[in-house]
């Protein structure tokens, strides 16, 4: 009786511990990694997102590489997004036409009804549909948004444009943050800033020419991987 009155006892203290390998046979949730990004006019930080790992390992890459310290964001446009990575903007002479850089390789679309062009997003710029109708990325080129507002008529003409079902939470995200939402389903985002949006703010004001590259170099210092400590960005490189 002693014996029968110990094993229930302990199934009411331990009702539900998981046996060992119960445990080892459940998937971990994969960190998300982040980028500190320093610019010139300050620094921004941006998470990459594990749901499009083609473009999230490859930008891992370039950034371990230093293939981004010292580009320019060569194309800005005020309530639309700023545009980097292109390699010969390293050494451009002022005027000098940019936005052709870049490996010699593409990355496949990665495209997720759940990530959209909301403002702060990152996303990979690409050539135009008639030489590239599978939508693939530029290996190196991105772009972060700072877009506009959207009111509820504007994302409806763009859903049956685009054939785009937003949800409603996505809905308000362009109504009260913005963004770029006829983006959404052509370019793929994988990231998104997440400290710093108003130095997005401060390079997407500065006065460009007609090619909307700034009068004054826009650079990159450099990219660099960290982990958050408290409030604070610690670097793992």
């Amino acid at each position: 009786m002693r014996n029968i009155f110990i094993i229930i006892l302990m199934i009411l203290i331990y009702p539900f511990q998981p046996t060992r390998a119960e445990t080892l046979g459940k998937p971990k949730k994969s960190k998300e990694i982040m980028i500190e990004i320093t610019t010139n006019k300050g620094v921004f930080v941006v998470k990459l997102y594990n749901e499009t790992p083609l473009h999230r390992d490859n930008f891992v890459k370039l950034v371990n590489e230093k293939y981004y310290d010292s580009l320019l964001f060569h194309r800005v446009i005020q309530d639309f997004m700023i545009q980097g990575g292109d390699p010969d903007s390293r050494r451009a002479v002022s005027g000098q036409m940019l936005g052709n850089g870049g490996p010699d390789y593409t990355i496949p679309a990665e495209f997720n009804a759940s990530i959209i062009h909301k403002k702060g997003a990152l996303a990979a710029a690409r050539t135009s549909d008639n030489i590239n109708p599978k939508k693939e990325s530029s290996g190196s080129q991105f772009y972060i948004v700072q877009g506009k507002i959207f009111d509820s008529i504007q994302l409806k003409n763009i859903n049956l444009r685009n054939h785009i079902n937003y949800t409603d939470q996505q809905k308000k995200i362009y109504q009260t943050i913005g963004g770029t939402p006829h983006l959404d389903g052509a370019y793929t985002v994988f990231g998104e800033v997440i400290q710093g949006l108003e130095i997005i703010d401060a390079i997407a004001a500065v006065a460009t020419n007609q090619a909307n590259r700034p009068l004054e170099d826009i650079r990159i210092i450099s990219m660099k991987i960290v982990k958050k400590n408290g409030r604070k960005f610690k670097s793992l490189q």
